[in-house]
């Protein structure tokens, strides 16, 4: 079941900060639901009640195009060393494009990264604490260098490029107008 709390507490914020990986989960009313794992330093708190995290170049732009139908987004966060335990924050989310207003505010609170797609930034309404007795004890042992290696080798025109060939629709179909949102205008 879980205890619940109106907002992340300093002992909450304590736990986040120590976790070197996340989940992020979206859906719309009836598209296939979106589960991902974020890692690297792409996570946020910016208050009691608001977070925000930064969206790689990845395979799919799932989150992007499902918050535009229902801003409905889940974080989990679970111990995989020292006290077991697990942290869902439940919410409401925007995502913040190249060519929005606040994109250079918020870009600047994470290490700069061409493959930078989105920042999302959530409403936290519930933050739920279970006891995690079920996930495994595992040693963490780095970031991987994949991603940071990949998104430079290709450069930013190669990132548009491969948002054009692989990131404007979900696998339901849904449109995620990554380039309307993130080429210059």
């Amino acid at each position: 079941m879980g205890t619940r709390f109106d907002s992340i507490s300093p002992k909450h914020e304590e736990f986040i900060q120590q976790q070197p990986l996340f989940f992020v989960a979206t859906a719309t009313a009836d598209s296939t639901i979106n589960l991902s794992p974020k890692g690297i330093d792409s996570f946020r708190i910016l208050g009691p009640n608001r977070i925000c995290w930064l969206n790689l170049t990845g395979s799919a732009n799932e989150s992007a195009a499902h918050i535009r139908h229902n801003p409905r987004m889940t974080i989990m966060f679970c111990a995989f060393s020292g006290a077991a335990s697990i942290l869902r924050l439940f919410g409401t989310a925007r995502a913040i494009h190249h060519n929005d207003t606040d994109w250079q505010e918020y870009y600047e609170l994470f290490p700069e990264s061409v493959g930078a797609r989105q920042i999302f930034e959530m409403q936290v309404d519930i933050v739920q604490v279970s006891c995690g007795y079920g996930v495994p004890l595992m040693d963490y042992q780095s970031d991987r260098k994949e991603i940071t290696t990949w998104t430079s080798r290709h450069g930013e025109t190669g990132i548009k490029k491969y948002w054009h060939d692989h990131n404007q629709t979900t696998i339901d179909g849904l449109e995620t107008h990554i380039l309307d949102l993130n080429m210059p205008k």
